[in-house]
């Protein structure tokens, strides 16, 4: 089976980034064009950052055994990571390019949503850069809304949903 051809109900997993995978996930970020590089740090960045952060938590996404992404979350405001969010926020998160489109995101924001049910935390905040490439509609379609509050020049969005 080609990489590109995962079967639709291909399982989505979280799985950690160890040395052997490390440089494979950095290299997702290369995946992505231009205006969609605009609005999203890469990878090798946001790992970086996690090991610096006493507050995130960040894995691979595998679909099935197919490398396709990369997710962070960070839990609780912490102003040295400049995250002013009391709850869990998704810091980070991208599908690799040739896995677009074909319900990976969406598949992975609802693994951290049964996650976060199982722990009883009913929100999940994000945020999002605006124009060209901007992932607000991939946001909106999974029910995310916006808070009215901004990290930076950045909207934050709220997911709500009962534990």
């Amino acid at each position: 089976m080609s990489e590109h051809a995962l079967p639709s109900d291909a399982e989505i997993t979280f799985r950690r980034i160890s040395a052997l995978t490390v440089c494979d996930v950095c290299e997702l970020s290369e995946t992505l064009n231009e205006e969609q590089r605009n609005m999203v740090a890469d990878n090798g960045t946001s790992i970086a950052e996690a090991h610096f952060s006493e507050n995130a938590w960040f894995r691979a996404i595998y679909a099935e055994e197919t490398l396709v992404g990369f997710i962070m979350l960070h839990q609780g405001s912490d102003w040295d990571d400049g995250i002013d969010c009391p709850g869990v926020y998704l810091w980070r998160f991208m599908i690799a390019r040739p896995f677009q489109g074909k319900g990976i995101g969406k598949k992975a924001i609802d693994l951290v949503v049964r996650d976060l049910k199982a722990r009883g935390i009913r929100e999940l905040y994000t945020s999002y850069g605006l124009g060209e490439a901007s992932p607000e509609g991939f946001y909106t379609g999974l029910g995310f809304v916006r808070t009215g509050d901004s990290y930076g020049e950045e909207p934050e969005a709220v997911l709500k949903f009962a534990a």
